[in-house]
């Protein structure tokens, strides 16, 4: 008797045990999945009793707007896409670990002509790689200057900019500093002209002088706001809003969020072009993204990733940069890097392992929670994306030999031998991606401040250098076409800037179809773009 009754003992804890874990789970569950809704996850209630089948039946009705079969709702959207043409200017430069000196052209990097609706620039070396900077403290102030020496080519030289540090009290340009000289964008110290001079900042401080469209933070989804906001329960824009920052709170260093806020009181936003929406600093690597500010609304999901491939593997004297960020409706990823160097036989394996390694290691964080729409988190996962850099894949050939062919300006023959075509060709390395065809001669190595190779100058053969196109820029995905790619002339460095121009396609959502979903009878329409299959109805 005393057996049985323990038998049921037990038998009656087994159900409460797994009801307690069950319930668990079914929290846990709800927890994850709340703002993304399966069909799959409704139960079938067609074997169930009719009084079960009456109460789903209820609560369906009431919530059917909930839970709309996203994919369908994306789908339609895709359908009222139109198309529209972009222009992005693309550029790479390993500056040597030169500082950029008071009145630099950059014309040869730049060019004033073009007008472009984003500009992507990358550098490499933009400080010395010794071990002060990739070991210990990050300096920032070469980016610094380049960033005040681009904003002035592209929204040009009548702007007062001043930048300072936050906390820190304006220094007198006059006046001597512990950390640095003062760095004046124009010799004129008249209030009218362009003056740039700050106290040892950090970049982020400094970037926010040059952005404009007043406290938008570009990181967040850019989703119709309207639609969330008034229709949030009946709707498919389920994103979080976009806030405005407040200065006084305390910024994350470590964050990718990037904020476009006012100008400084000396400067009037009316007069800036080109906002910078993104910039990032690893050791010599930087890349800036600058884009007409027309444009800036509608850039969203705004993500920065960064690989290390240098020292033991991960330090970022080697490695790239990518910036994840959607216009309108299309995803982009600009990736800069600076790859393993050499020109030893075998040494593009290991640029090769390099570039297999960033693919598959970097990842963007997700910050869009809109159920229809999927954000990118791996580079290849863009619509659009470009890729630049010091890339040092070398010339398969002797020195004697390569400044035969290039004696003879036999671009086609040298380029044969060019490391990147043959591992490309070969499919061991950036398959699937494009490049130009090359026109210009070897951007690398170049003596300092001339037009001469280093080779021809080297006194010993180890520091003689065999002249190579290291400086690159691809592209991968549909809907881009490029315009031009070219070299820039500038003595300032050992290598020769590179730049490409493109037109890209970019959707955007029709305007009909934005004021439908703003109307009213939104709830009306969105019931209509429920399948009439039973997948996905009640």
């Amino acid at each position: 008797m005393s057996f049985e009754l323990g038998n049921k003992r037990k038998k009656s804890l087994f159900p409460r045990i797994c009801g307690m874990k069950e319930k668990k789970e079914t929290k846990e569950n709800e927890t994850v999945t709340s703002y993304s809704v399966e069909v799959s996850e409704i139960p079938d209630f067609s074997e169930t009793s009719p009084t079960l089948r009456k109460s789903f039946s209820e609560a369906d009705s009431t919530s059917r707007i909930e839970n709309l079969c996203f994919d369908d709702f994306s789908s339609s959207i895709t359908k009222n896409l139109d198309s529209q043409a972009f222009r992005i200017f693309a550029a790479t430069w390993n500056v040597g670990g030169n500082p950029p000196r008071f009145g630099l052209n950059l014309n040869d990097f730049l060019p004033v002509d073009d007008q472009s609706d984003i500009y992507v620039l990358g550098f490499q070396e933009i400080v010395p790689l010794n071990a002060g900077n990739v070991l210990v403290l990050e300096d920032n102030q070469p980016a610094a200057k380049w960033l005040a020496l681009i904003s002035q080519a592209l929204n040009g030289s009548p702007v007062a900019r001043t930048i300072s540090c936050p906390n820190t009290p304006l220094q007198n340009p006059n006046a001597s500093s512990p950390f640095s000289k003062p760095y004046l964008l124009s010799k004129d110290p008249s209030p009218s002209n362009s003056i740039l001079f700050f106290h040892k900042p950090s970049l982020k401080s400094v970037s926010k002088s040059f952005k404009t469209d007043q406290g938008r933070q570009l990181k967040v989804c850019n989703c119709p706001s309207e639609v969330t906001k008034k229709y949030y329960r009946y709707s498919c824009f389920r994103c979080p809003q976009p806030y405005i920052d407040d200065d006084s709170s305390e910024e994350d260093e470590e964050s990718n969020s990037f904020m476009v806020e006012n100008i400084t009181a000396e400067t009037s936003t009316d007069q800036m072009k080109y906002s910078l929406v993104a910039c990032k600093q690893m050791v010599g690597i930087f890349v800036t993204v600058w884009v007409r500010r027309e444009i800036v609304r509608h850039i969203g999901h705004l993500r920065i990733s960064c690989i290390g491939r240098g020292v033991l593997g991960y330090l970022g004297n080697k490695g790239c940069i990518s910036v994840s960020m959607s216009l309108h409706q299309t995803s982009f990823c600009f990736v800069c890097s600076h790859l393993a160097s050499g020109e030893k036989e075998g040494d593009e394996l290991r640029r090769n392992a390099d570039v297999i390694e960033i693919l598959k290691n970097t990842q963007f964080p997700k910050i869009c929670k809109t159920p229809w729409r999927r954000n990118p988190e791996k580079i290849l996962d863009h619509d659009r994306i470009i890729w630049l850099g010091d890339l040092n894949y070398r010339i398969s050939l002797s020195y004697s030999e390569t400044r035969n062919l290039l004696e003879d300006n036999n671009w086609d023959a040298l380029f044969e031998k060019d490391q990147l075509k043959i591992e490309r060709d070969s499919g061991r390395v950036f398959r699937g991606w494009r490049e130009g065809k090359i026109y210009f001669a070897p951007t690398y190595k170049y003596s300092n401040n001339s037009d001469a190779y280093a080779g021809e100058t080297a006194t010993c053969k180890k520091k003689r250098r065999t002249p190579a196109w290291c400086d690159r820029i691809l592209w991968h995905g549909d809907g881009i076409t490029q315009l031009s790619y070219y070299r820039g002339e500038s003595r300032f460095s050992d290598h020769r800037p590179v730049c490409a121009v493109f037109l890209v396609e970019v959707g955007v959502l029709d305007e009909r179809f934005k004021k439908g979903a703003l109307t009213p009878n939104m709830k009306v329409g969105a019931e209509e773009l429920l399948p009439r299959s039973t997948s996905c109805s009640s």
